[in-house]
This record gives structure tokens, sequence and C-alpha cells, in this order.
């Protein structure tokens, strides 16, 4: 399970990163094949980079469906479970319950369908073109416009990723089944950054040079008796 989610977390990274830097790249040429630089604005212009939206597009689409099963698994996703919270605990169980297995079979049948359709646009083509195996009348389906790609391998993302979040479904639900918690994430929480605990003690108020110091205690209370701002500039000093 450990490998599965080690390769859930690297294949968004990397569909992320990926994307992230051809978009740099491409911006990056636009602008500087626009200088009239000797040789380098001519070798510039020999790139082709207009496949770059389209393959970004292609890489943020699976990422959005892997990432929507890394979600599950983590709790990243966002419900609205005022009303769920109010429920009796045991009433409150089976709603959540209910609710996760309904995602998977909302999941499982978004999976179904997907496979169906991408075999159906060229997968079943392109498998029996690969193992050498006569095709007959089967259609060799639709091409990206820009890369060209069979069109199936762009939409195989449908039918993983929802199989994987259909799964991600039902480990959430045998896990709650079992412990009754569901995974929790803190979305104020920033890996890397650690918070100290703030001292019981401390003055928020107050600065380190004493310039704007001021009495809480008393002020607040309109005690007659506080220091006036001349006599605490005289003990200060």
């Amino acid at each position: 399970m450990k490998i599965l989610n080690r390769l859930e977390e690297w294949l968004i990274v990397l569909l992320m990163g990926g994307a992230t830097l051809i978009v740099f790249v491409s911006v990056l040429h636009r602008y500087a094949s626009g200088y009239s630089i000797p040789v380098v604005q001519d070798w510039l212009l020999s790139l082709n980079f207009g496949w770059t939206q389209e393959l970004c597009i292609i890489m943020f689409v699976w990422m959005a469906k892997f990432g929507a099963a890394y979600g599950v698994r983590t709790g990243i996703h966002v419900g609205v479970d005022v009303m769920v919270n109010r429920l009796a605990d045991d009433k409150r169980a089976k709603v959540i319950l209910f609710g996760l297995l309904a995602g998977a079979l909302f999941t499982g049948i978004v999976a179904t369908l997907g496979t169906r359709f991408v075999w159906e646009n060229g997968a079943h083509y392109g498998l029996m073109s690969l193992f050498g195996l006569a095709t007959g009348d089967l259609p060799e389906g639709p091409t990206t416009p820009d890369l060209e790609w069979p069109t199936w391998i762009v939409y195989l993302a449908i039918p993983l990723g929802s199989s994987l979040m259909c799964f991600r479904f039902l480990q959430v639900a045998y896990a709650f089944f079992q412990t009754g918690a569901l995974p929790q994430h803190d979305h104020g929480h920033v890996d890397g950054l650690t918070e100290e605990p703030m001292p019981v003690d401390i003055n928020i108020y107050d600065m380190d040079d004493n310039l704007h110091y001021r009495d809480l205690t008393h002020d607040s209370l309109g005690d007659s008796d506080a220091p006036n701002a001349a006599d605490r500039k005289e003990g200060q000093s």
C-alpha cells in the first residue's frame, strides 16, 4: 500500500512540476524570441512551442484526476457536514459510511463508463496493432490537434483516476468502519514550518524598547492612580 501511495504522490508532483516548467520555458521562449539578437533570434524562432498549451492541459487533467484520489485518502476534500455533525453518534456514523460508499459507487460507475469509452475510442485498435493482430474494421480513433497523440491515451485518465478514487473511497470506508476515524487534514499547516507555543506570561502589546508601553490593567479600568507618561519615562530612565 505504501508503494501505491508513493506512486500516487510522485505522479502528482511530476505532473504539476512538469507542467509548470513547460509553461515557464514557453513564456521565456516567447519573450526572448522577440529580441533582435543575431543568430540567437533565428534559432529561437525555429523552435516550435505550439504544443505546450495542449500538453499542459493534458497534464493538468491527469493531475486533477489522481489528485482527487489523493484528496480522498488524506481528507483534503471540503465537505458540508453541519447537519451531519448534529446527529447522534450512531446515526452520524451510518450517514458518513453511506456517503463514502455512495462516492465509491459513483466513481466506480464513472470508471466503468470511462473504460468503455476509451476502448471504443481507439484503445482496442491500439492494443491490436501493438501485438501485431489484425485490426479489421476497428476504428483507429482521433488524435490530438497539436501533439497528434491518440485521444484514447489522453482519456485514459478517466478510468484510471476514477478507479483509484473508487479504491480510496472503499479504503477510507473500511478504515472508518473499523476505527470510526476519518482522515483529517489541517488546511492551515505548511510542511517544513513548526509553530512554537507562545509563552503564557508574554504581553503581545509590549515592545522590546518599551517606547509604547501601556499598563493594560490600569488603562483598561480607568484607574486614576495609574502613573502618567512622564512618571513612567522617569521610572524607565
